[in-house]
C-alpha cells in the first residue's frame, strides 16, 4: 500500500493551523464536528447512490470523497489513520460474525 494516507494525514494535521479562508479543510476544523459529519452523511449518501448506479469511475470518486472526510473526522478528534489501520488488522483473519460477536462481550 503506498504513503498516501500517511501524507494525506500529515497534511490534515498542518491544516489545524491554516487560515479558513483559504483552506477547505481549516474551515471544517473551525465549524466543528457536527460540520464534519454532516459532510461525512453527505458523502456516504453519495457512495451509496454511486455504488447503486454501478458506475467504476463514479464508485471510486465518491468512496475517494468519503475517506478524505473521514480522515478529517479523525484528525479533527486526533486520532491517526494508523490507528484504524491497526484495528483492519486486528481483525483481520475473524468471520465478520466472530467479530460482531466479541464487541457485544
Amino acid at each position: 500500500m503506498s504513503d498516501v494516507l500517511k501524507e494525506l494525514s500529515e497534511l490534515l494535521e498542518q491544516r489545524k493551523n491554516a487560515d479558513p479562508e483559504t483552506s477547505y479543510v481549516a474551515s471544517l476544523y473551525q465549524e466543528g464536528t457536527d460540520k464534519i459529519l454532516k459532510k461525512l452523511g453527505e458523502e456516504a449518501t453519495e457512495v451509496v447512490i454511486a455504488g447503486k448506479g454501478g458506475d467504476r469511475k463514479e464508485i471510486i470518486h465518491e468512496t475517494a470523497d468519503l475517506w478524505f472526510h473521514c480522515l478529517v473526522l479523525l484528525a479533527h478528534n486526533n486520532i491517526n489513520s494508523q490507528s484504524v489501520l491497526d484495528e483492519l488488522e486486528r481483525r483481520f483473519g475473524l468471520s465478520g460474525l466472530e467479530e460482531k460477536a466479541n464487541r457485544r462481550k
